[in-house]
Formats: structure tokens, sequence, C-alpha cells
């Protein structure tokens, strides 16, 4: 009887990893995906505080863009886009990162900001 059970036993467990190595797969795409709308997400904090900041520099009679350059990290700096200014609202366009080194993103956010002249 104890050999029976012993057998049953170590059936459930390679049953139990079979399906962890397939369930496996899906659990990293899943985080892989929740990474990457994180790196959206803070990419976007991160334009709107640009915007911000390049908001207020135009305001006081600086350049924009060096100032929306100057409060985002380097990563984000590359593909910056800065538009707008004088009667209109500064916009900050950055690139989302992506999680998987050595891939250009396609994807854009952008934010926008304006501060009355004085």
């Amino acid at each position: 009887m104890d050999t029976a059970r012993a057998q049953r036993t170590e059936s459930a467990r390679g049953q139990a990893s079979v399906e962890l190595l397939g369930v496996l797969p899906a659990v990293l795409l899943a985080a892989l995906a929740a990474w990457q709308l994180a790196l959206a997400g803070h990419a976007a904090w991160l334009a709107g505080n640009a915007a911000r900041v390049a908001a207020r520099a135009e305001a006081v009679g600086r350049d924009p863009g060096a100032a929306a350059r100057g409060a985002l990290p380097a990563h984000l700096r590359r593909g910056l886009i800065v538009r707008g200014g004088g009667e209109k609202p500064v916009e900050v366009r950055v690139r989302v990162p992506v999680v998987l080194k050595g891939q250009a993103s396609p994807l854009r956010v952008r934010a926008t900001a304006a501060l009355p002249k004085r």
C-alpha cells in the first residue's frame, strides 16, 4: 500500500512540474506586458513634468526646449520633440521605452502645459 501511495505522490509531483512549465511562458508574458505598461506610465508622467518645466521657462523668456531636455533623464532625451510656445501651449513628446533592449519604440507619449506670460 505504501508503495502505491508513494508512486501516486511522485506522479502528482511530476504533473505539477509539467503544468508549471506549461504556464510559465504565459506568466512571463503577462509580467513583460505589465512592466511595459509601467514604463509607458512613467514616460507619460515625466513628459508631463517636462512640459510644465518648459512652459515655466517659456513664460519667463527662456528656451523651452532646453528646459524640457534638462527635466528628462538621458534615456528619454533621444527623440524628444518640443513644440508650441508663444500663444500656444508647450507640447512635449517622448518615446516610450521598451522592455526589450535593442528595439526602437514606435510609440510616443505627449503632454502639454501652458502658463500665462508676464
